[in-house]
């Protein structure tokens, strides 16, 4: 997509203003601020600006959140975890479930249920996915929490009470959820979220969509359709990054869009004007750049995939479990 330079954008906007040559020092700081200002409320007039927008990505799907370790147990167990599979047989109970740390690395950290049918969260422990998509579990790790009631829950968010691995007062809380967080390990980080699907949408056979509602953490899905589903599809927006530029200004290379080009520069203009208490011109600058605007935005309403990736239609069938 084109582009154009902060460079060429800060010699434009000090045209407009009429300087004749460069800002004063302190004048350019303060248009610094003001394309920041104004760049942002481009970016959040859209949520399909195509420069930022991404269709249908796959993430995780965070099925539990641990916290209350402390350092008289293993803080790194205060993570997300994912289901990964069921459980081979070898080390813990064959046919139960494994959630593994969302972000997996050294050590590994495991939720899974022991030989005696009790779930434990280990740390240091080893795992391998099997050609049949069983868990194997090569390395127990160390228990940091082991589930003491007397009859074994089925679920993890169930247990009533974990007995941490040395005896201390820490007290492990579980949170079962559906989440997929804003941020992900080698993934653009979301900034709005869209739309999510079972599978891989937007191509030719259908898919089903999930209501979520979206909170600090991330989209939460509502009535998911297998709590063994470990992934879904997201359509988002990327997240808004300002321009970092502190220094040089009227010779910065930095990447500036196209599409925001005419309108951060008029609206900037218009920032000074009203700076200067010339409400009038400063009125009739602000209608250029949005109209500007306003035509980059026609132009994305046009585009024929547009209603596909930001509107759904609501249907008997798309609402179904399947």
């Amino acid at each position: 997509m084109q582009t154009r330079t902060y460079g060429e954008l800060f010699k434009v906007t000090s045209a407009l203003i009429g300087t004749g040559g460069q800002l004063a020092v302190g004048e350019q700081d303060q248009l610094r601020h003001f394309i920041n200002r104004r760049f942002q409320q481009a970016f959040d007039e859209s949520p399909v600006w195509p420069r930022y927008l991404v269709s249908s990505e796959k993430r995780n799907i965070i099925s539990y959140v641990l916290s209350g370790a402390t350092s008289s147990t293993v803080t790194d167990i205060n993570a997300n975890y994912r289901f990964i599979g069921l459980n081979d047989g070898d080390i813990g109970k064959a046919g139960t479930s494994v959630y593994e740390d969302s972000n997996p690395g050294a050590p590994v950290i495991l939720i899974y249920k022991n030989s005696s049918n009790a779930w434990i969260v280990t740390y240091g422990a080893g795992v391998a996915i099997n050609a049949d998509g069983t868990v194997d579990i090569t390395n127990a790790g160390s228990a940091q929490f082991t589930e003491a009631d007397s009859v074994k829950k089925d679920r993890v968010e169930d247990v009533e009470t974990w007995t941490p691995r040395d005896g201390s007062s820490d007290v492990l809380s579980v949170v079962a959820k559906n989440l997929i967080p804003y941020a992900e390990t080698n993934k653009t980080t979301i900034g709005d979220f869209n739309r999510i699907h079972r599978k891989k949408a937007f191509q030719n056979n259908s898919s089903m969509e999930y209501d979520f509602f979206v909170d600090f953490d991330g989209a939460n899905i509502l009535n998911i359709a297998n709590s063994t589903d470990n992934s879904a599809f997201v359509s988002y927006k990327k997240q808004f990054t300002p321009f970092t530029v502190t220094s040089d200004y009227y010779n910065s290379t930095v990447e500036v869009p196209g599409e925001f080009f005419n309108y951060i520069a008029h609206s900037v203009y218009a920032d000074f004007l009203r700076v200067q208490n010339r409400q009038e011109q400063a009125l009739a600058e602000e209608q250029v750049a949005q109209t500007y605007l306003a035509l980059e935005l026609e132009k994305i309403d046009i585009r024929s995939n547009n209603n596909t990736i930001n509107k759904r239609f609501s249907t008997y069938v798309n609402r179904q479990s399947r």
